[in-house]
């Protein structure tokens, strides 16, 4: 699939068409973003939530016995999956062709268009799972694990144009952005 499920940096090219409900710009994958992505993904989930509440139990545990050991153990488990993610982000963002040349993303009345050296991909509003943001990212979830994200901080002026496209187009219920 074209849309690069995982994450994409915006490289500030950008345009809004009239004004009706549609913005374009181009993409290009970093691994900070990416990262970003995969700790916000990660830790909204069972599985890192309770490896930071295993770790943190562990801390509690150092302090009332002293026995390093258990220091040790904590601090592997807090660190672990962060730093696996960093790693895994930037092998990712390196790896993956479609990562190495920027996209270019339309948000229209239907959806969300992705092309890249000559193919495009149509995703309809009605397809997607969720929106959410982070405070790096805006993030649209096209099923339960991939997503395309649009980076605040590269999205300039058509940040709030972009959040206004997704907030009409999708149900409240599905749209947890924070400008």
């Amino acid at each position: 699939m074209l849309c690069c499920h995982i994450s994409l940096a915006l490289s500030g090219n950008f345009s809004i068409i009239d004004s009706s409900m549609e913005i374009e710009f181009d993409v290009k994958i970093t691994p900070n973003i990416l990262y970003d992505y995969m700790l916000q993904h990660t830790y909204s989930r069972l599985p890192g939530l309770m490896g930071t509440l295993v770790g943190v139990l562990l801390l509690f545990l150092f302090v009332n016995n002293r026995q390093p050991l258990i220091l040790i153990i904590a601090v592997v488990v807090l660190f672990y999956l962060p730093w696996t993610l960093f790693l895994k982000a930037a092998q990712q963002a390196k790896g993956n062709p479609a990562f190495q040349k920027p996209l270019h993303y339309r948000l229209t009345e239907e959806g969300i268009e992705v092309s890249q050296d000559g193919t495009t991909e149509r995703m309809g509003w009605e397809n997607m799972v969720k929106a959410i943001s982070t405070p790096k990212s805006i993030i649209v979830y096209t099923t339960a694990v991939n997503a395309c994200i649009f980076p605040k901080s590269d999205l300039g002026e058509g940040k709030m144009k972009t959040i206004e496209i997704i907030s009409t187009h999708m149900p409240p219920k599905k749209v947890k952005i924070r400008a």
